[in-house]
């Protein structure tokens, strides 16, 4: 990759951008290098770092075909499924209880 240059905050040339930027513009950085980086100073820390692509070597972003559709849909019905009752909770499961919430409370559920 070799050396970029460093540019900062709100201070880079036009013609450059984040993978963001370029997403909303339905682009994609499509195998190029690193063009140059994105300082942002902060107190007492580390400063943060955004990578910068060149808008006019990026690539069209690829469309969803209907298997990669049909695949989202499967992974996330999976994660609406309680791993404990088999039911369909009607929302994703949270990763902190790794349950639906009426197995995760069961006393709440019979107090009410």
């Amino acid at each position: 990759m070799g050396v970029v240059p460093v540019y900062r905050w709100r201070l880079a040339p036009a013609g450059l951008a984040t993978r963001r930027q370029l997403r909303t513009l339905g682009l994609r950085p499509g195998g190029q290098d690193v063009a140059a980086q994105v300082e942002r100073p902060r107190r007492r820390r580390e400063p943060l770092v955004a990578y910068l692509y060149r808008v006019e070597q990026a690539k069209p972003v690829r469309p969803m075909t209907p298997a990669k559709w049909a695949a989202l849909a499967k992974a996330n019905a999976a994660r609406r499924v309680c791993p404990e009752c088999r039911r369909d909770a009607g929302y994703v499961i949270p990763p902190t209880l790794g349950m639906c919430t009426p197995c995760a409370f069961p006393e709440e559920q019979r107090a009410a």
